[in-house]
C-alpha cells in the first residue's frame, strides 16, 4: 500500500521540487501552503506522514503540530532553516518525530522518510492501531507478542518483550534508565536497580547482538540505551 505524504511548504519552487521527487519515488503526495488548511487536509487526505515547514503563513509549524497532534497519530517531520537547537527541542516536545534542515537535499529527506516509515506497519490514515514494527530482518508483533528475527521466532519473557517494544517504538532515540523504569514499572530509577541492564543483556543474546560490541541495542555511556533502526539487516 502506498504511503501518503502531506507536504506543507509555502515556498512554491521548493514545494514543487519535493512533490515531484516524492511522487517519482512512489509516494502519494499532496501539497498545502497554509497552516490554516492542515486540519482539514488531514481529515480528507489521511496521510501517513506530514512534512511540515516551520515557517508558514497563517499558523506556523509549531502551532499546526500542537493543534493536530492529539488526534493525528502518524509521523511528523519538520523542515526548518533555523540553526537554533531550541526549535528542535520545542518541536520534539510538541510531538515531532524528526527534523531536516534547509536547504533540503532530496536524498537526505528520502532517507529520513524511509527511516520513519519502516518503523511501522499500520492501517492507512496516519499510523492508528500500530501492532507491528519491522526493522530489516526483525519483526515485532504487539498483538500476539511475537518476535521474529530473519523469519525465526525468538522467545522472550513478557518483561523482555515489553522492554524491546518500548525501545523499538523510540528507535534511534536514547532512552535513559529513568525513562525505562517509569514506562515499564511506573517508578523512578534509584540508581542501584540493574534489572533493566539484565534484560538488555538477555535481549542482546537472543537477538544475536551479543558480540564484543553491541550494534543493535547500543549502550550510550552516561545516557541510556538506543535501539538502532538500521542494524537489523545483518
Amino acid at each position: 500500500m502506498s504511503v501518503r505524504i502531506l507536504l506543507v511548504e509555502d515556498d512554491q519552487k521548493l514545494g514543487e521540487l519535493l512533490q515531484e521527487y516524492l511522487d517519482n519515488q512512489g509516494y502519494i503526495t499532496r501539497r498545502e501552503q497554509d497552516g490554516e488548511e492542515i486540519p482539514a487536509a488531514i481529515e480528507e487526505f489521511r496521510p501517513n506522514l506530514i512534512i511540515l515547514d516551520l515557517m508558514l503563513p497563517g499558523k506556523n509549524g509549531f502551532d499546526v503540530c500542537k493543534e493536530v497532534r492529539d488526534t493525528y497519530t502518524g509521523k511528523i517531520l519538520f523542515l526548518t532553516a533555523s540553526e537554533d537547537d531550541m526549535d528542535q527541542v520545542v518541536g520534539l516536545e510538541l510531538g515531532a518525530d524528526d527534523f531536516v534542515k534547509k536547504p533540503v537535499q532530496p536524498r537526505v529527506l528520502l532517507a529520513r522518510i524511509r527511516m520513519l516509515m519502516r518503523r511501522i506497519e499500520s492501517h492507512p490514515g496516519g499510523g492508528e492501531h500500530i501492532q507491528q514494527l519491522v526493522f530489516g530482518g526483525l519483526s515485532i508483533k504487539n498483538n500476539t507478542r511475537e518476535v521474529y528475527l530473519h523469519g525465526k521466532q525468538v522467545v522472550l519473557t513478557p518483561a523482555e518483550f515489553d522492554l524491546l517494544w518500548l525501545l523499538a517504538n523510540h528507535a534511534d532515540d536514547v532512552l535513559s534508565r529513568d525513562q525505562l523504569f517509569k514506562e515499564l514499572r511506573g517508578i523512578e530509577f534509584d540508581g542501584l536497580d540493574r534489572s533493566v541492564d539484565t534484560k538488555i543483556v538477555a535481549l542482546r543474546k537472543k537477538l544475536e547482538d551479543n558480540g564484543s560490541i553491541a550494534r543493535k541495542i547500543i549502550t550510550v555511556r552516561g545516557k541510556g540505551y538506543l535501539f538502532a533502526s538500521d542494524a537489523w539487516n545483518e
